[in-house]
């Protein structure tokens, strides 16, 4: 093993035990029924700082998921949801998802989309603040969930692209997410797969391009539409039952402390976003923390050893959106997420420092963390701990109908890899994973 590489070993050792430490708890259930087959989501880690926690997550035998029609759902979104203009079709979104299952587009051809958009954990990455990327390099924000990204007219934490085609070069070239070299050399590795040359012949008529690979993926993401929550069947189709007492109180607690000003929704469907970038105090409040050197490592469940030398905090050199702009006044503004499926998707923020929606819901009550530079409508709110309570009940109802059915379907794309067969047709996922049951194996969760 080359320098190199025993150094990426390191950081990735070292981001997977930190990363356990400070990982978010999973608000949803660790394993939900969906469609006949069983998901599930990882190890919340609850408990992880007791030295009698026992892990939740377990060994899954592969499973074949079932498959959705995800065209009809991008043609009629669910309720709560504006329609699409250009909805993908069902070629498109096929394609799209098989290589957003695809370890074969990183350079080493071991990392894949969907090893930080886990379908079982919201499309997002429930377990680490920030996820680890390229040979164990560091990365530096938190994966973003990608339900109903297709209404987002800017992308990523800082806002810096505007086309869901484009963006996906970012991630494919950067060092530390999937470390491809060129976009040439990306091309190169996709066109090598006999399957994929007659798959994007057939969906586009000049095959494939750095175009059309960015067409494919965002195709699948673009289906990706939850919505028709206990609050959509409350506020929008009348159901008085849909919600419960507490989170009633909370939509009143949201709407009367001003929180749609940046969550904006209306009468007609609800995004929960004004799409703009603000200052929310987050930033600051993360160097605050930072500022003060750890006192002990926390090596495994239980076992936190004293450090004997000093171990400042990485410095993760993150200016927000004035990185795109130059311009000083966007220093640390980051764009606003929705709010859907919010109660999925810990760890918050754009650095994952905030583990809970109660812990987020606290932060915006005292004020954002105290940033002089912060948006002038960010004040103390002065809710009382039973609003609290209330404004974390109705996030929670804004969680879509059907999250399980969705992940359940991303595991119906055969996952490709290095070596793996060309033939990667659901009938030869299928096929695949009967054979690997019936010869007992059994591989951790996750893509």
């Amino acid at each position: 093993m080359g320098v190199r590489a025993r150094h990426r070993m390191l950081i990735f050792l070292a981001v997977a035990l930190l990363g356990a430490a400070v990982g978010a708890p999973l608000v949803a259930a660790s394993a939900r029924q969906a469609d006949g087959i069983r998901v599930g989501t990882g190890d919340p880690r609850s408990g992880y700082e007791s030295s009698s926690f026992e892990t939740r997550s377990r060994a899954l035998k592969l499973e074949t998921g079932t498959a959705l029609d995800l065209a009809g759902l991008a043609r009629n979104p669910p309720l709560g949801l504006p329609s699409l203009t250009d909805p993908p079709d069902s070629e498109l979104i096929n394609l799209g998802r098989r290589l957003f299952f695809d370890r074969r587009l990183s350079a080493n051809e071991t990392l894949s989309c969907g090893m930080c958009h886990v379908p079982e954990q919201a499309f997002a990455q429930n377990e680490l603040a920030t996820p680890v990327g390229f040979e164990g390099a560091f990365v530096r924000r938190n994966a973003p969930s990608i339900y109903n990204v297709a209404y987002l007219p800017r992308l990523f934490h800082d806002g810096r692209e505007s086309s869901l085609v484009a963006q996906i070069w970012s991630p494919l070239l950067a060092d530390n997410e999937m470390g491809n070299g060129s976009r040439a050399e990306v091309l190169e590795r996709i066109r090598q797969q006999t399957d994929y040359a007659d798959a994007f012949a057939a969906v586009f008529p000049n095959g494939l391009t750095e175009a059309t690979l960015g067409e494919a993926l965002a195709g699948y993401q673009r289906a990706l539409l939850s919505g028709d929550s206990p609050f959509d069947r409350w506020f929008y189709a009348g159901d008085g039952t849909a919600m419960s007492p507490a989170a009633k109180r909370g939509f009143f607690v949201f709407t009367e402390a001003g929180c749609q000003r940046c969550h904006a929704f209306d009468h007609k469907h609800a995004l929960f976003t004004d799409h703009g970038a603000h200052r929310t105090g987050v930033e600051f409040a993360s160097r605050e923390r930072e500022a003060t050197p750890p006192s002990h490592l926390q090596l495994a469940p239980g076992v936190r050893v004293p450090l004997a030398v000093s171990v400042p905090a990485p410095d993760r050199q993150d200016e927000g959106l004035m990185e795109i702009t130059g311009n000083a006044a966007d220093r640390w503004r980051y764009r606003t997420p929705g709010l859907r499926n919010v109660a999925l998707t810990a760890p918050y923020m754009h650095d994952g420092s905030l583990r809970t929606l109660a812990a987020v819901v606290a932060f915006y009550n005292d004020g954002a963390g105290g940033d002089p530079g912060r948006d002038q409508s960010l004040v103390p709110l002065g809710l009382s701990a039973g609003e609290q309570a209330d404004l974390v009940a109705w996030l929670e109802a804004l969680t879509g109908s059907n999250v399980d059915a969705l992940a359940a379907d991303a595991r119906s794309a055969p996952i490709g890899d290095r070596g793996a067969s060309n033939n990667a047709g659901p009938a030869a996922a299928a096929d695949r994973a009967a054979a690997e049951r019936d010869a007992g194996a059994e591989t951790i969760e996750g893509p």
